[in-house]
C-alpha cells in the first residue's frame, strides 16, 4: 500500500482543474509562480485547532482595527492568480484587503502543519509581501514556532527558560501545557486551545 507522497503533474488531463473546482477540492490550492500546489484536505484536528483559535484572535485583532480570516489567499499584487499562498489563518489590516484576499502585507499568518507540509517554503514569499509575523503550529502537540520579520528576513523568537514564546504582533505569550493545549496569555486575559 502506498503512503502519502508529492505528485508533479506536468499537464493535467482535460477537465481535471474544472472538476476540482466544481467539487470544491481547490479551496486550499496555491499557485507558486505559475505552478499549482494542491494541498490535501485538512484533518479534524487541524480544522478544530484553527476554529478554536479564531475567537481569541478576533478579540485581540479587532481593537487594532484588523480582520481575521480562515484560509484567505495572500497575493503578489503584480502577478495575481499566478502567485499566491493560502495560510490557515490570517490577521490583516483592511487597507490591504481586496475581494479576492490580501494584496500585500499581513500582520500575522498562521500555518498549521500537516503531512507533506510546505509551510516553511513560503517564508520568502511572505517576506516579500511584508507579513510581519508567522506562526508554525503543530496541531497534535500544540507547539508553536514564532517568526518575526526584520528587514526581509524572518528570525525565530526563542522561547524563554520556561518554554514561553512571545508573539509581538498581538502581544501574546504562547506555551504548551498539559493536555496538550496551547496556552495563550495577554495583558487582559488568557485562553487554552
Amino acid at each position: 500500500m502506498m503512503t502519502s507522497m508529492q505528485v508533479l503533474m506536468l499537464e493535467p488531463p482535460p477537465g481535471f482543474l474544472e472538476e476540482r473546482a466544481r467539487l470544491g477540492h481547490d479551496s486550499r490550492d496555491e499557485v507558486w509562480d505559475g505552478v499549482l500546489h494542491m494541498a490535501p484536505q485538512p484533518t479534524t484536528t487541524h480544522q478544530g485547532f484553527g476554529t478554536d483559535l479564531i475567537p481569541i484572535l478576533l478579540q485581540l485583532a479587532r481593537p487594532r482595527g484588523w480582520r481575521v480570516f480562515y484560509e484567505l489567499s495572500v497575493f503578489e499584487p503584480s502577478k495575481g492568480e499566478k502567485n499566491y499562498r493560502v495560510p490557515d489563518l490570517i490577521v490583516a489590516d483592511p487597507q490591504y484587503l481586496s475581494k479576492r484576499g490580501v494584496e500585500g502585507r499581513a500582520e500575522l499568518v498562521i500555518e498549521t502543519l500537516s503531512p507533506n507540509d510546505e509551510s516553511r517554503k513560503k517564508f520568502a514569499f511572505y517576506a516579500a509581501r511584508q507579513v510581519q509575523e508567522i506562526w508554525i503550529v503543530d496541531p497534535d502537540a500544540r507547539t508553536v514556532e514564532v517568526y518575526v520579520l526584520r528587514g526581509d528576513t524572518y528570525f525565530t523568537v526563542a522561547p524563554d527558560r520556561d518554554g514561553t514564546v512571545r508573539a509581538p504582533v498581538l502581544g501574546l505569550e504562547l506555551s504548551t501545557i498539559a493536555g496538550p493545549m496551547l496556552h495563550l496569555a495577554w495583558r487582559d486575559g488568557s485562553a487554552d486551545v
